[in-house]
């Protein structure tokens, strides 16, 4: 929606506001203003002058030399090829270096030996046509009079002077707000806005040229799609030109002028929102208006000239024998102002804004009136914008407006009641107001109250509930206005725990050469028996989805095992010689019957090739647990996982909890899977491992006192986990020992059957003293001991 400057003011007294001003404070109460341009801003150093002498070219025929007065003293001489021109013509002179529309640059120079200062302007050179001054000539030089109401005065400006100064608005209006496509509606938003008074004119037609009511008879047929129809008549229509201001309302607006009676009908559109149309009563057969729904096949021809075929579905208004205009859309080709119209017909009515908008989609033609009235108009606009044309006809003196009002009205003036709670607004906007101060901004939108109950206008549809009353009241109140307050529950723009902690997980993963991979939790029951789990396994009770998308997709996992092993598998089987894999899977436990299952999270990692063996999965488990400040953990070696090979397995405990399992693939499952290749895997539980992770960093200064080394060379029997000979040592040096270190185990000839040795590096410090060697000695002897518990002696 365009809005007028000028018109604007004639309702709201805005003063010399600066339009940044202007378009800031309005945006802020929720008219979004687009942008805004001044007419006539491409134009600069074109001003009225007044030709004193004309004078033939001596070397041309068709060039005159002019001498013209722009107001100095001094005429200014410039050449032009007009032959429209006479002395004591005003007309638009472009001097040395004057700028006209589309870029043109106007200097001073030479024709055919004759200095020229400038150019004269047509009205194509001023951007303009015939439709902005009717009296002036297309193919000539403007030519400026004060029948057009242009200021004569010399040297003026030639925007000023011929009223090409108006400042545009182009607001971007929502579809819930009709009332804001008008000048009139943008008005009261200023007014409420500013805080000024808005001036509404009430029409008043004084007619007395005889009785209409008699002429035509109308019916609503369609009561549910037309609340009201409402016409006035006018004979003796004298069309001409409209007069200059209103045609420059309407061009700055982006209409074209036409005539008086086609003006008006356009002028009270943009003015009050409301779309209208004049018929020519001499082709309104029988006498008779009839809101109907077109005859299926029915037959129009538009206003352009287009034939149009109709369908039951579609709003018409017809006459005595057919349809002469599609309702809310166009009127028919016989229904405008034509040269010998001498009786016309103003209609205003209020047609359903859904019919509008699916008959104007059908027929492919969206018109200024069907967008208007596809957004729900006010039926109760009908008639005050009927009577301002009629004002208008009278005040142009356009015809002679006879008495009486043709109408069938079936809409209610009603207005909606909605109760204003004071202290539920402030709640739900934070604000404290009195009920005084929100009434007063309410009263600014033409609210009316009983009591505490709100009266709204009717030509407010949008608004229907409390909240939508509060909405008006901090968009004037102002929303800059509001305290700020942190929304309840509201995320606070950083990592949770979880997150730094699966964070941790990815990094530490991926810095240990693991691709991370995702994969589906819908698995099909078949990977169990691939994996080798026996029938009665607890991780057999899987969560049936009741719409699978097939077999292969009907179970929720309860172990990612599987579906590392199916990733895995494809890797190898397309020849990919190495492949070190983890993911962070979810699990899905059921609970009681028609319960949800219980989600877990378990870190499941995967490896083969390039020197992959237990160990490998192992310390990579490890070097995780590091990073997670995991500790406390114990590895003991199984047989009992079906999954895995029962001499290279071991199980991960936390606090006598099963905190994981790392090992070798069972030769089993490698068969299954077709595969002649050894997998190492192992799984983490991550919600465990979250548990008792300590984020908490802890740092120690640098030691003050030197360390004593000693390196140990047990034997023990090979069964003995070389885990429970480490427990061992740090159990007997305690606080001492600041590291420990395997550097060797060794099975050979020097060695006895199914005996090996083992070989530690001991670091002991004390954080008090320098270490003495009785204070060694100590500490060695309380390892010795225990490592005798264990089975373990010194080799000798």
């Amino acid at each position: 929606m365009d809005l007028s400057m000028k018109w604007l003011k004639e309702f709201v007294d805005i003063g010399e506001m600066p339009m940044r001003s202007f378009t800031e404070a309005i945006t802020m109460s929720g008219s979004k203003v687009e942008g805004w341009e001044t007419e006539g801003s491409e134009i600069d150093n074109v001003v009225t002058a007044q030709v004193v002498s004309l004078e033939r070219h001596p070397d041309s025929d068709h060039l005159w030399i002019c001498q013209v007065d722009i107001g100095t003293g001094d005429p200014v001489q410039i050449v032009t090829g007009a032959q429209n021109l006479k002395a004591g013509d005003v007309v638009p002179a472009a001097l040395n270096n004057s700028r006209l529309p589309g870029g043109v640059k106007i200097k001073k120079g030479k024709l055919r030996g004759i200095e020229s200062n400038g150019m004269l302007c047509s009205l194509g050179e001023l951007g303009l046509t015939k439709h902005d001054f009717p009296s002036a000539i297309e193919d000539g030089i403007f030519v400026l009079t004060e029948a057009d109401g242009c200021d004569l005065t010399l040297g003026r400006p030639i925007q000023k002077a011929i009223g090409l100064d108006d400042t545009v608005v182009e607001f971007e209006i929502t579809s819930n707000r009709p009332d804001c496509f008008s000048v009139i509606g943008l008005a009261r938003e200023a007014s409420a806005t500013f805080q000024k008074p808005l001036s509404l004119h009430t029409p008043v037609v004084k007619a007395g040229h005889g009785d209409c009511t008699h002429m035509l008879d109308i019916q609503i047929e369609e009561t549910d799609l037309c609340s009201i129809y409402s016409a006035r008549v006018v004979k003796n229509v004298r069309v001409k030109p409209s007069p200059r201001w209103m045609r420059e309302r309407l061009r700055a607006l982006g209409v074209r002028p036409i005539n008086n009676i086609v003006d008006i009908t356009n002028y009270v559109m943009l003015e009050y929102g409301q779309p209208m149309h004049a018929f020519d009563i001499r082709f309104i057969a029988g006498g008779k208006i009839r809101v109907r729904k077109a005859q299926a096949g029915e037959t129009i021809t538009t206003l352009d000239g287009v034939d149009r075929t109709l369908t039951s579905k579609q709003l018409v208004i017809a006459d005595a024998e057919k349809p002469i205009a599609i309702a809310g859309v166009m009127g028919g080709e016989f229904s405008g102002i034509m040269d010998d119209t001498t009786t016309v017909v103003f209609e205003s009515a209020c047609f359903d804004g859904a019919s509008v908008r699916t008959t104007a989609r059908d027929q492919g033609m969206r018109t200024d009136a069907s967008s208007r009235y596809e957004k729900g108009l006010d039926p109760n606009n009908c008639l005050p914008a009927l009577e301002r044309a009629c004002e208008l006809v009278e005040l142009l003196d356009a015809g002679d407006v006879m008495d009486g009002v043709l109408m069938d009205n079936h809409s209610s003036s009603d207005r909606r009641r909605i109760h204003l709670d004071a202290s539920w607004v402030n709640g739900f906007l934070n604000t404290q107001l009195s009920l005084e101060e929100m009434k007063a901004i309410l009263t600014r939108l033409d609210c009316r109250f009983d009591g505490e109950d709100i009266l709204v206008p009717t030509f407010r549809p949008d608004l229907e509930h409390k909240a939508d009353i509060a909405e008006e009241i901090i968009r004037f109140y102002g929303y800059n206005n509001v305290e700020g307050t942190q929304l309840s529950g509201g995320a606070q723009g950083k990592y949770t725990p979880r997150q730094k902690f699966d964070q941790v997980i990815h990094r530490t993963m991926l810095a240990l050469g693991a691709s991370e991979i995702m994969t589906y939790s819908f698995i099909s029951p078949k990977y169990y028996d691939k994996i080798n789990l026996p029938k009665g396994d607890p991780l057999r009770k899987s969560v049936t989805i009741s719409n699978p998308l097939g077999e292969d997709t009907s179970v929720m996992r309860t172990t990612a095992l599987p579906s590392m092993m199916e990733i895995l598998a494809r890797n190898y089987n397309n020849r990919n010689e190495a492949a070190c894999l983890f993911e962070l899977a979810s699990e899905y436990v059921p609970t009681e019957p028609d319960q949800l299952p219980l989600e877990k999270t378990t870190l499941v990692a995967g490896m083969y090739g390039n020197n992959a063996d237990f160990f490998a999965a192992k310390g990579m488990a490890e070097q995780l647990l590091a990073a997670l400040n995991v500790t406390g953990w114990d590895i003991k070696a199984t047989a009992e996982s079906p999954s895995y090979h029962p001499g290279r397995c071991a199980v991960l405990t936390l606090d006598n909890q099963t905190l994981g399992t790392i090992g070798e693939i069972h030769p089993k499952v490698m068969e299954n899977y077709g595969i002649n290749e050894r997998f190492y895997c192992f799984t983490l539980d991550a919600d465990l491992m979250f548990r008792k992770a300590n984020a908490e960093k802890m740092y120690t200064p640098l030691p003050k006192f030197p360390a004593v080394t000693r390196d140990l060379a047990l034997v023990c029997d090979d069964s003995i986990p070389v885990l429970t000979l480490e427990k061992a040592i740090i159990r007997g040096a305690g606080s001492l020992l600041e590291n420990i270190k395997l550097f060797d185990v060794y099975k050979g000839e020097q060695i006895e059957k199914n005996k090996k040795s083992v070989a530690f590096s001991i670091l002991l410090r004390s954080k008090d003293s320098t270490l003495t060697e009785e204070q060694t000695t100590a500490a060695m002897k309380k390892v010795f001991k225990e490592l005798e518990t264990v089975g373990a002696a010194l080799r000798s």
